[in-house]
């Protein structure tokens, strides 16, 4: 089993910063992908960031230069540093680990808020 604990959430006033971390346990591939994904209140799932376990990374349209995905050393957590937050950025922050090869297996953590307002 794969669990994933996220932290770093909470409120901010538009134009800060905010620093979420997840780290992943359990039955970890060494060849992964692992990312942020979000959710506001009547809206679909959506990707943020990923990064692959060889570095290579993805952001959605509405977070580019914006925010970082980053891996850490142990490289079973991933990181998103999120600057110049807006109002729109509001939502439930979900990390997430894709692996497998032959079987592919999804796992989510249990979701962080992050609220932008004044």
């Amino acid at each position: 089993q794969v669990q994933l604990v996220e932290s770093g959430g909470g409120l901010v006033q538009p134009g800060g910063s905010l620093r979420l971390s997840c780290e992943a346990s359990g039955s970890i591939s060494n060849i992964n992908i692992m990312g942020w994904y979000r959710q506001a209140p009547g809206k679909e799932r959506e990707l943020v960031a990923r990064i692959t376990s060889g570095g290579g990374t993805k952001y959605g349209d509405s977070v580019k230069g914006r925010f970082t995905v980053s891996r850490g050393n142990a490289k079973n957590t991933v990181y998103l540093q999120m600057n110049s937050l807006k109002p729109e950025d509001t939502a439930v922050y979900y990390c997430h680990l894709h692996q497998g090869v032959l079987r592919q297996y999804d796992y989510w953590g249990q979701g962080t808020q992050v609220t932008v307002s004044s």
